[in-house]
């Protein structure tokens, strides 16, 4: 992964601390029955990123994150990919609240987290060894959610 694309999530690692991080997120859904979906592009087949709901121990609260290549940011897919996962975490998952661990600095997710509807909830700390990488919480209740202006229609654009 580039620099550019992975900036905002550590920076770029190498293959085998790439796989342990896959190996992870199978890991969360084995374990807790939800983690990141992957973003496939549907004209090429090509994968793009990945969203969805993501708690990890120690984590400030439930997310639903998102990661997308650079290449294809600005299309749309992140924030169509969150609207699904936000309503499948929502319905399925019982949470009552997501938030969104955003780098203050990371202006595309901040863009995705607005048009999602969620607002700057204020500075967060990640645990342990990303305690010193600073974020903001932005987020939202799933009243708010469901409240929304836009509610039941694709949050595209």
């Amino acid at each position: 992964m580039s620099h550019e694309a992975s900036r905002f999530v550590g920076g770029p690692i190498e293959r085998p601390a790439a796989w342990r991080g896959f190996m992870t997120m199978a890991g969360a859904w084995s374990i807790n029955g939800f983690g990141m979906f992957s973003v496939i592009e549907r004209d090429t087949g090509r994968w793009v990123g990945r969203v969805g709901p993501w708690r990890p121990e120690g984590w400030p609260g439930t997310e639903v994150g998102w990661g997308v290549i650079p290449e294809v940011q600005g299309k749309g897919y992140a924030t169509e990919a969150a609207t699904a996962a936000i309503d499948w975490a929502f319905d399925t998952l019982g949470w009552t609240e997501v938030i969104h661990c955003i780098d203050p600095a990371n202006t595309p997710s901040q863009v995705v987290a607005k048009k999602l509807g969620s607002a700057v909830i204020g500075p967060g700390r990640l645990p342990p060894p990303f305690e010193n990488h600073p974020i903001e919480i932005w987020g939202q209740s799933r009243e708010q959610w469901r409240a929304r202006p836009f509610a039941g229609r694709p949050a595209i654009g």
